[in-house]
């Protein structure tokens, strides 16, 4: 196989369907000046992150589809004033893309194996979250 027919591992989902995901980022686990890019597990509480306006992209881990916490780490990093690019990684399902973005995710990183499990077509019907959300439902109702 060559380089250009080895499937990718990941897939990077946003509101316009699967991407291939061919970045090479090198993500850091612990905070320093010069990094652009981190990963915080699932753990990390967010009320005690240091400043991250240097942090261009935080992916946030999920390691189960029943691990709720990344959505709180995200909505805090929102409300923090974080402005950079934020990745859900992991076992993030489909029906749970709306939630990722309404908590402040740009996009998704799953496994291919997922993707194939759930494909592209149940994630696009998931991305018209910004006109399902009840907040817009109560204020226009």
């Amino acid at each position: 196989m060559t380089d250009a027919t080895i499937p990718p591992t990941t897939i990077l989902v946003s509101d316009t369907g699967f991407h291939n995901n061919t970045e090479t980022i090198d993500f850091a686990t612990e905070l320093g000046p010069d990094v652009r890019a981190l990963d915080l597990a699932a753990d990390t509480d967010p009320n005690h992150l240091p400043d991250l306006s240097h942090v261009e992209i935080i992916r946030i881990d999920f390691p189960n589809f029943a691990d709720g916490r990344g959505f709180t780490i995200a909505k805090a990093l929102r409300r923090a004033g974080y402005r950079g690019r934020l990745r859900a990684r992991g076992h993030v399902l489909s029906d749970q893309y709306a939630m990722a973005r309404r908590s402040g995710f740009d996009e998704v990183e799953i496994s291919a194996d997922l993707a194939a499990r759930q494909p592209e077509e149940e994630w696009i019907a998931r991305a018209g979250w910004q006109a399902h959300d009840h907040r817009k439902l109560l204020r226009a109702g």
